[in-house]
C-alpha cells in the first residue's frame, strides 16, 4: 500500500513542479494536491493500526504524513488565496525531520536507498522553504525543475520498480542516487539562473541605451 502512495507523491511532485514552472494552473494543482494529500494521511493510519506495535513499521510510515500534511497545506493554501509563509516554515520542519528520517533508514531500517532519498526530500522541502516561507523568488525555476525531477527519481521509478519486484541491488541504487542527484541538481543551478540574470540585464540594457550621451 505504501508503494501505491509512493507513486502518487511522484505524481503530485511533478504536477507541483510544473505548476511553479507556470505548465499548471494554480487552482487546478491545487485539487490534485488535496486528493494526495488526502491518501498520505490515509495510508500511513492504515500502516500504523495494522503494525501490530512493531516500532520499525511504526517509524517507515509516520514520515509519510509530513508530505501528506504538506499536500493539503499547499491545496487548500492555493484555493483560498492564502499567504504561502505557513507552508514555507512547514517546510522547515520537514526537511530537519527528513534529515532525521534519513539517519533513521539508514542506521535502523538499513534501508539504504531510501536513506539517500530522504536526503532529496529534505533537500527539496528546504527549497520550498527558501521560495514560499523567505520568498526568494529568483529560485522559482531553479525549484521547479528539482520538484518535476524528483517526482520521477525519488517516487514513481521507485515505486514502479518496488511494485514490480525489480527493486534490488540497494547498495547500489543508493550509490546511482547520490551520485544523479548531486550531479544533476548541481548542473541545473546554472541553467535555471542564466534566464533571470538575462531578463534582470534586459531593463538595465535599455535604460542605458536612451540614456543621453
Amino acid at each position: 500500500m505504501g508503494n501505491v502512495g509512493l507513486l502518487f507523491v511522484g505524481a503530485v511532485l511533478f504536477i507541483n513542479g510544473m505548476l511553479l514552472l507556470g505548465k499548471v494552473d494554480a487552482r487546478s494543482g491545487a485539487v490534485f494536491n488535496l486528493f494526495i494529500g488526502a491518501l498520505q494521511v490515509l495510508t500511513p493510519t492504515y500502516l500504523i493500526f495494522t503494525a501490530d506495535g512493531d516500532p520499525l513499521k511504526i517509524l517507515a510510515a509516520s514520515g509519510i504524513y509530513l508530505f501528506g500534511f504538506t499536500y493539503l497545506y499547499v491545496g487548500i493554501g492555493l484555493l483560498a488565496g492564502l499567504d504561502s509563509t505557513g507552508v514555507g516554515y512547514y517546510s522547515l520542519f520537514v526537511a530537519i525531520a527528513a534529515l532525521g528520517y534519513s539517519f533513521a533508514s539508514f542506521r535502523l531500517l538499513k534501508d539504504y536507498p531510501f536513506g539517500v532519498i530522504w536526503l532529496y526530500w529534505a533537500f527539496l522541502w528546504f527549497l520550498f522553504f527558501l521560495l514560499l516561507g523567505l520568498k526568494m523568488d529568483s529560485l522559482t525555476t531553479y525549484t521547479g525543475w528539482v520538484t518535476a525531477i524528483q517526482g520521477w527519481v525519488t517516487g514513481v521509478i521507485p515505486a514502479a520498480l518496488l511494485i514490480s519486484g525489480y527493486w534490488k541491488h540497494p547498495t547500489e541504487i543508493a550509490i546511482a542516487l547520490g551520485v544523479f542527484g548531486v550531479v544533476v541538481f548541481a548542473a541545473l543551478w546554472p541553467l535555471t539562473r542564466k534566464p533571470q540574470q538575462a531578463t534582470r540585464a534586459a531593463p538595465e540594457a535599455r535604460s542605458a541605451g536612451s540614456a543621453p550621451s
